[in-house]
């Protein structure tokens, strides 16, 4: 039980070190606020994929952990990933006042609750079905980015962050739900991997596009927001993931910690950002 929480922890630094590197490497390619043909420069961005391959670092280790431990608790780790881009931030010159700090407290606090309200164990499985239908909402995310990305409005980031999140709910829920027994062949004919595989790479997408049109912070805390309230309440409705007997009210106080915690970090990070200044990544 223990490694899980390691292993929930490692993926949520690999996650928001990632989170700084893609939006670093976003900015020095010039494609920060153009259209999503400027991502092309990417490819000459080491910045980039050093952060691609910090979220991937990041998902191996949630998997791992999701084999072992509830999707609330695990997801929730991941959304204070934020914490963990906002203090980067912090030290490389984006000042972050003393309320969000605050809320990187709060957002512990959840988390501690929440590990001790977790009860571990495996997953219900999902019908075939099920899994066929997590590969669609790959398609429905594609579909939605590729419409938002013709669009100039201010409320595209949160579009497309939300898309991230969303893709990466069903990958922790495909993750949560994957069986892994029997030879290594047999993996190729599994829907749960073919659908961490297509909303990871449409989620990974909208979070590059999402980027480019807004801040780290702000990104980040609407993809994490919804990654963990979407895959909390499937994995509590149908995996049966379950909750320490006595400890309800607990679970809830701190999910309800870690996600405001979050929030509360990235807006006081987006508010005390150098005026006329671009977040440093």
């Amino acid at each position: 039980m223990i490694l899980g929480y390691v292993l929930a922890v490692l993926a949520a630094v690999a996650s928001g070190s990632g989170s700084i590197l893609e939006s670093a490497g976003v900015r020095r390619a010039g494609a920060f606020g153009g259209s999503p043909q400027d991502l092309v420069a990417l490819r000459r961005q080491p910045l980039y994929f050093l952060g691609v391959g910090g979220d991937l670092l990041g998902f191996v280790f949630a998997a791992a952990a999701l084999h072992r431990l509830p999707l609330f608790l695990v997801q929730s780790v991941l959304a204070f990933s934020v914490g963990v881009t906002a203090t980067i931030s912090a030290i490389l010159g984006v000042r972050l006042a003393g309320a969000g700090w605050a809320a990187l407290g709060v957002g512990a606090t959840g988390l501690v609750l929440l590990g001790l309200s977790a009860d571990p164990g495996p997953a219900q499985p999902l019908p075939t079905g099920w899994k066929l239908l997590l590969v669609g909402v790959a398609i429905v995310i594609a579909a939605i980015a590729f419409v938002v990305q013709r669009s100039d409005g201010r409320w595209s980031p949160i579009v497309l962050g939300f898309c991230a999140g969303l893709g990466f709910s069903a990958v922790g829920i495909s993750a949560r739900t994957l069986d892994a027994s029997g030879p290594v062949w047999r993996l190729a004919a599994e829907p749960a991997i073919w659908a961490m595989i297509a909303n990871g790479l449409a989620a990974a997408v909208a979070f590059a596009m999402a980027l480019q049109r807004g801040r780290a912070t702000a990104v980040t805390a609407i993809m994490f927001t919804t990654n963990t309230a979407v895959s909390s309440l499937i994995g509590v409705t149908l995996l049966d993931d379950r909750v320490r007997v006595g400890f309800t009210a607990a679970a809830v106080a701190g999910f309800v910690l870690a996600v405001v915690g979050a929030i509360g970090t990235a807006h006081y990070a987006h508010r005390t950002s150098p005026a006329g200044a671009p977040e440093p990544a």
